[in-house]
């Protein structure tokens, strides 16, 4: 019996598990999923500082000429105190000296020779930057199964960590099924079809962070097929097109399973795409998705996507949706639950004309997908839908309505 979406996605869920570790230099970790939780060891701002060039100064002192004749630089470690009465010239990010209870900005203050005119409305702690107010010493800055981006990178050298724990690049191994396909970089008969689907998803999965190997189309026999699967066997996950169907060749799940794979999914409740395997060999999880370019695309989108961000110790590996409407009728066959791709232009979602399980250029023009139930004939204008983005991530740490 054939599994539905939303069983297919949790079982994924529970099933499979992050790779290993390992350590990396912080300028390297763009990307990458970390592995644990970071503790600040110190406070940032270290110190007390100042926001603006300006002057320190006392709040009683407002709108009052007083006299200034020292100065603070970024880098100095002050020792003098303010006195009521006088002002301290002070830099951007210099340290904040002893009894200063506010910075007034440079342009706020007449100045004659080494005596200041100060405004009227001066506010305690104006223009102070306090010690900690970014991240406190002993504050949780950075949690387990964040996926890490530039601007976390500064955080962490704030910190002044050099090197952190994060999941190893998850690795993949392709290749397809079919007598009848060619490599696009070889001769092709008038017989022959160019195998679209592997270089698709090398490319796909190398855009995701995995580190790809390609191995050539294998013949449809189970000989080559097994030969092909244990050269594999080495990787994280293996993804092949075709040869799961119900053809006299279709030899492509016997092999796997005269391996020792155990099947977790036996088919998919979808619309394209029903023809859809997915099982583990040992550590090795296998994904077979169907021959046809438009349904494997989709299925790699829902399914293999969700695989490698639990794989990749991300914490929110589910599929985020964005609320959005259709932009055009679209009328469908209903029955079946169905994927649909689109376009969207930041307002609204416009389904693809015509779109079919064996194309190819529906698959380069869509920026994302939607899910319809069985009894869904019809999306009209202005209908609000639930969008999956397939043109860049949109992930949650918890499970959302995927259906329109």
């Amino acid at each position: 019996m054939a599994s539905s979406i939303l069983e297919t996605l949790d079982t994924i869920a529970q099933t499979i598990t992050p790779v290993d570790k390992e350590i990396i230099p912080i300028e390297e970790s763009v990307g990458r999923i970390v592995t644990e939780d970071y503790i600040a060891t110190y406070n940032l701002p270290r110190f007390d500082n100042s926001a603006m060039d300006g002057y320190a100064v006392k709040v009683a002192d407002a709108n009052k000429v007083v006299r200034c004749t020292k100065a603070i630089y970024a880098g100095d470690n002050p020792t003098m105190t303010l006195q009521k009465g006088s002002a301290i010239k002070i830099m951007t990010g210099a340290p904040i000296p002893h009894g200063c209870e506010a910075i007034v900005p440079i342009e706020d203050v007449s100045v004659q020779n080494d005596t200041l005119q100060l405004p009227s409305n001066i506010k305690k702690d104006n223009f102070i930057r306090r010690a900690g107010e970014d991240i406190q010493k002993g504050s949780l800055f950075l949690t387990k199964g964040t996926h890490l981006n530039a601007y976390h990178t500064a955080s962490l050298a704030s910190q002044g960590v050099t090197h952190l724990s994060v999941y190893r690049t998850i690795k993949v191994a392709v290749f397809g099924t079919g007598d009848e396909l060619c490599a696009h970089f070889e001769k092709i008969e008038a017989h022959q079809l160019y195998n679209s689907n592997s270089p698709m998803f090398l490319t796909r999965s190398k855009a995701l962070g995995c580190d790809v190997r390609f191995i050539r189309t294998s013949a449809d026999t189970l000989d080559a097929l097994e030969n092909s699967i244990r050269s594999a066997l080495d990787a994280d996950i293996i993804i092949t097109s075709g040869g799961i169907s119900m053809g006299d060749k279709d030899f492509t799940k016997k092999a796997f399973t005269n391996l020792g794979m155990q099947v977790l999914i036996d088919k998919i409740d979808i619309k394209p795409g029903r023809p859809t395997i997915i099982g583990t060999i040992n550590n090795t999880v296998v994904i077979n998705l169907p021959g046809n370019p438009l349904a494997s695309m989709v299925n790699y989108e829902l399914f293999i996507r969700a695989i490698i961000r639990k794989m990749s110790g991300r914490k929110d590996y589910f599929h985020g949706t964005i609320d959005t409407v259709i932009k055009n009728d679209f009328s469908l066959r209903g029955g079946k639950y169905a994927v649909i791709l689109g376009k969207f232009d930041g307002t609204a979602f416009a389904p693809i004309k015509p779109q079919m399980p064996g194309m190819v250029s529906p698959m380069q023009e869509a920026d994302g997908m939607i899910l319809v139930t069985p009894d869904v004939t019809i999306l009209n204008t202005g209908t609000k839908v639930k969008m999956i983005p397939v043109k860049w991530e949109f992930c949650s740490e918890v499970k959302v309505e995927l259906f329109s």
